[in-house]
């Protein structure tokens, strides 16, 4: 299937401020675009673009007083098939995973996996090992968290969501990354599109959407706590330890949103 992708995006500061952005399809699904993904800035200044320590393309640039405006329009093809299931998945020793893999087994930022550890014990430690154990703790964050774009909140931590029982799609996956750490899977932070294909469509604006991926049987699994269904249509944008890796904008400086629309639409051949 053919997938529309964009977004329109618009900041306000006062003075110069440099921002860093991700917002260009991950590398890995380059070769599935069938238009340009081509950031575009207005007014019109420099930006540089280069690949993160994660293999994130980001684009750099400083804003300038007044109103910048971020945004995009482009085409993927998609396989139209449901997140994959492999029950069966085994988890790695520890001494048996690649060196750059281990990083997603340690604390991050929103993911507190010293504090939690014991708790993931308790809660999953009975489940067999690799994909149950994740699959477990992938229902179980789903059921226990509430969602609600009204408890949104930049600063909450696993921690936080495990204590409060409230979040959006990024606390669901950053309770559920560092449960999965605290059980030796290694675990990162996703962030793409995620349209409403082949599901009821909601009634909230389209938003970017965060997941997770688990590295079970030498590769990464995409799970979801937020949905805990298998989806189509998602498009990956970028991964990293937790949100602070990949956010889609971050800015060294003071700006206001003023615009923020996004779409991910099936496109009818």
């Amino acid at each position: 299937m053919l997938i529309r992708l964009g977004y329109d995006i618009e900041f306000e500061a006062s003075a110069p401020v440099p921002m860093i952005a991700l917002l260009n399809v991950h590398p890995s699904r380059v070769p599935d675009l069938r238009e340009p993904d081509q950031l575009t800035i207005e007014p019109n200044i420099e930006s540089e673009q280069y690949c993160d320590s994660f293999g994130n393309i980001c684009t750099r640039f400083v804003a300038q007083p007044g109103i910048t405006r971020i945004s995009n329009r482009t085409l993927v093809m998609d396989s139209g098939e449901p997140d994959p299931i492999q029950a069966d998945a085994r988890q790695s020793p520890i001494d048996q995973l690649p060196h750059e893999i281990l990083q997603f087994l340690l604390p991050s930022r929103y993911c507190e996996v010293e504090l939690l550890s014991n708790t993931a014990h308790e809660l999953f430690g009975s489940a067999a090992p690799g994909w149950p154990t994740v699959y477990a703790i992938t229902s179980w964050v789903n059921q226990k968290v509430q969602f609600g774009y009204a408890f949104a909140r930049s600063t909450r931590t696993a921690l936080e969501v495990y204590t409060e029982r409230v979040g959006v799609c990024r606390d669901f996956q950053h309770l559920a990354i560092t449960f999965c750490r605290a059980l030796n899977i290694p675990a990162r932070y996703v962030a793409g599109y995620l349209g409403d294909i082949g599901v009821p469509v909601s009634d909230t604006p389209m938003d970017f959407s965060a997941w997770f991926e688990a590295y079970l049987d030498g590769r990464w699994w995409t799970f979801d706590a937020r949905h805990n269904v298998p989806r189509i249509g998602r498009v990956l944008m970028a991964t990293g330890r937790d949100a602070t890796d990949i956010a889609i904008t971050t800015s060294f400086g003071s700006t206001r949103l003023k615009k923020f629309f996004v779409v991910s639409d099936e496109v009818k051949e």
